[in-house]
């Protein structure tokens, strides 16, 4: 009797105890913590979901129209190829004409940009300038902002005709573009505006989507401005940064064939 009245004590101290542990818990704020991380998550996954295109593929004519502190402009012409449920991208240059046929590849962990000319393919990287635009090859890839940071802040801010989400990201993983972004996210998860930091918090890039485009029942950036705080000059005491806009014509969803997204389709469609 006395070791089983032992027991019972022990299993009553062991209750209280456990009380106890969960109460401080509560206390201290933990499960809320957990529960607005994982709010948080939903939300970029939202955001994800409102870009990515997973049933099919999305093929548009990108002009990417250059201005860089001195005035001088110049144009590229591209199509781009978009298959984001297996993160594949192909974007072919059309003009100008010294530059007709070169690619960039993305297949599998691997970017590819091929030179017609001496008909080679080097690697290239996510984080490199595209045509020496503020365009960077990362942008032609699938949305993965939920794969790739955490939100670290949350604010509200009326942008232009838009109540804004403000949400700031620290990247989790190294394969992030960029290790710190901020995000201006309409009512719709459409994301707005966005600025890419360096690590030491130093803003590199802005990006402004003032439209978009639906195709079926997808929204499709229509027109997207960048600007790239790390080229500019002064001119009568003001800084005038790079300025690259690009809009993107004759969106389509329609399911393009397996070749295009192959090294051998770059190196037959110049011949």
């Amino acid at each position: 009797m006395g070791n089983m009245t032992m027991d019972k004590n022990q299993q009553k101290r062991a209750a209280g105890a456990l009380l106890a542990v969960l109460a401080l818990a509560l206390f201290a704020g933990l499960p809320a913590y957990a529960l607005e991380a994982q709010q948080h998550q939903q939300t970029l996954e939202r955001i994800d979901r409102a870009i990515n295109i997973l049933d099919t593929d999305l093929s548009a004519e990108y002009t990417i129209e250059k201005r860089d502190p001195r005035g001088s402009s110049s144009t590229t012409v591209a199509a781009v190829f978009r298959r984001d449920r297996t993160e594949q991208f192909l974007v072919l240059i059309l003009e100008p004409a010294v530059d007709k046929g070169r690619g960039y590849l993305k297949s599998g962990d691997n970017i590819w940009l091929y030179d017609p000319a001496d008909r080679t393919f080097t690697f290239t990287s996510a984080r490199d300038r595209f045509q020496n635009s503020s365009i960077r090859t990362s942008d032609f890839e699938r949305s993965n902002f939920a794969g790739n940071y955490r939100v670290v802040g949350t604010d509200s801010e009326q942008l232009g005709r838009f109540d804004t989400r403000v949400l700031e990201l620290e990247a989790t993983t190294d394969r992030a573009a960029f290790p710190q972004v901020k995000l201006w996210v309409s009512d719709d998860d459409l994301v707005r505006k966005r600025e890419d930091y360096s690590l030491s918090g130093q803003l590199l890039r802005t990006t402004a989507i003032p439209s978009y485009q639906r195709v079926r029942d997808r929204m499709v950036p229509a027109q997207m401005v960048i600007v790239d705080h790390l080229v500019h000059r002064t001119v009568e005491g003001r800084r005038v940064y790079e300025r690259t806009t690009v809009t993107v014509r004759n969106p389509s969803l329609a399911r393009v064939s397996d070749a295009i997204y192959t090294r051998d389709y770059l190196e037959r469609v110049t011949r």
